[in-house]
């Protein structure tokens, strides 16, 4: 028998007390209700109070389980209203936000990455972190020079975490592949968790993160704070004041969440056509509005390098998909691996569970709305509905991972946002192929 890491154990349990929790808070509830309070007071507060359970747990992990919990907030768009409205806060909160570590261990490490006096490249360091995320906590500080920077250190112990949530992971993956008949599995998940190791590596992120900085410098619309200094557990940038694209999403005005919207999916799709990288970490805590107007981005863990940008095929299907050549479409997917050699499925079928994709490229405009993505999971996840055994037959590239979660996790921040954006003028811009020549 095979002995599990004490702190494995302890991450397996927690997660595990998650449902657990919930029935017992069910159990509660029923109590409450027979001593007279409604069952609709009841259940938001078992809801509530689930959802902070949710947050504390995911929260404390720090790892992969960490973020699955942020990549589950960008998707909170699609769960129905009644459920969903308890847990958007608590959810959100997982985009920027992570209980923190004590100053003491934060000294400790910064003396080990930047050496013993590590306190001299520092004017001033605030020991109360400034935010959060899966892997590492960010500090605002004075450098030496007196320039503001972000101080970001990584969690002790994080690699060893996330290396185990990924193991997991796989394990599941491998369990659940003879569910998904068209899936290659093994090298997709053999994918994703090289690319996720890849942002433990802060020397790896920083050289991302330079890149981005000298290929937007002068921007009129972008702005990515240039690197400090950097070691394998700390990386030193400039600061960047701004407003979370989480607060926009919960308090901006209209024009307010379309200007982010725009600036936000312009951002993504340019960077592989500019400088042949792709900021592959959509979620809202990346991100930032600057007061003078400028969108910010942060945390260059997760890039995909495309050194000849996004793959042109994606062009040309996205605009064959929009004249509805269903035939194209499935042969020009099968010669890219997204349909292996055995699988027979409709082709108009097949158009119509790619409507979410094609949909938005198909106006001058497009607003992204929580109810439209609602309807599109919906459809698409309804064992009973056509569409669902249409995603059991289809395959996802190792080389398309990283594209395929920016490209989905892109749509779920735009729904947040509720933003209305130029969707069509800005593929045409960036995505090679889709433009006719």
């Amino acid at each position: 028998m095979v002995e599990l890491p004490k702190g494995s154990i302890r991450r397996s349990v927690k997660v595990a007390s998650l449902p657990a929790t919930y029935a017992g808070r069910a159990a509660l509830g029923f109590g409450k209700r027979v001593g007279g309070k409604s069952a609709e007071s009841v259940s938001a507060e078992i809801q509530m109070r689930t959802a902070e359970q949710l947050f504390k747990v995911l929260g404390e992990l720090k790892g992969g389980a960490m973020k699955f919990g942020q990549a589950l907030s960008i998707f909170e768009a699609a769960m129905p209203e009644e459920f969903a409205a308890p847990y958007r806060e608590t959810l959100t909160k997982l985009q920027d936000s992570a209980p923190p570590m004590e100053a003491k261990r934060i000294h400790e490490i910064l003396e080990k990455e930047l050496g013993p006096d590590w306190r001299k490249r520092f004017k001033k360091f605030n020991d109360k972190p400034a935010a959060s995320a899966s892997i590492g906590q960010v500090h605002k500080a004075i450098w030496h020079d007196g320039r503001e920077v972000a101080v970001k250190v990584q969690y002790p112990g994080a690699d060893k975490a996330l290396t185990a949530d990924l193991n997991q992971m796989a394990r599941l993956g491998k369990m659940t592949a003879s569910w998904i008949p068209g899936m290659d599995i093994k090298p997709l998940i053999d994918e994703l968790k090289a690319r996720m190791i890849e942002e433990l590596d802060y020397i790896n992120e920083a050289d991302n993160q330079r890149q981005f900085a000298n290929a937007y410098e002068g921007d009129p619309d972008v702005v990515v704070p240039h690197v400090v200094v950097s070691a394998p557990h700390v990386l030193v940038s400039e600061w960047v004041e701004g407003t979370p694209l989480s607060k926009v999403i919960k308090d901006g005005t209209k024009a307010e969440r379309d200007f982010a919207g725009t600036q936000y999916i312009r951002f993504l799709l340019s960077g592989p056509a500019r400088i042949g990288l792709l900021h592959a970490d959509p979620h809202p805590g990346n991100y930032r509005i600057t007061p003078d107007g400028k969108f910010c981005a942060l945390d260059f863990g997760a890039v995909a390098k495309l050194p000849e940008g996004l793959p042109r095929p994606m062009g040309t299907l996205l605009r064959v998909a929009q004249l509805g050549d269903a035939d194209t479409v499935v042969e020009g997917l099968r010669e890219e691996g997204f349909i292996k050699p055995k699988i027979d499925l409709d082709p108009e079928q097949l158009l119509q569970y790619l409507d979410p994709f094609v949909e938005p490229s198909i106006y001058e405009e497009f607003t992204f709305t929580r109810d439209w993505m609602r309807a599109q999971f919906n459809r698409t996840s309804d064992f009973r509905d056509p569409d669902f055994t249409i995603g059991l037959k289809l395959n996802l590239p190792p080389e398309y991972a990283l594209i395929h979660r920016v490209w989905l996790g892109g749509i779920g921040v735009l729904c947040q946002l509720d933003a209305t954006v130029p969707m069509r003028g800005e593929i045409e811009k960036w995505v090679p192929g889709y433009k006719p020549e």
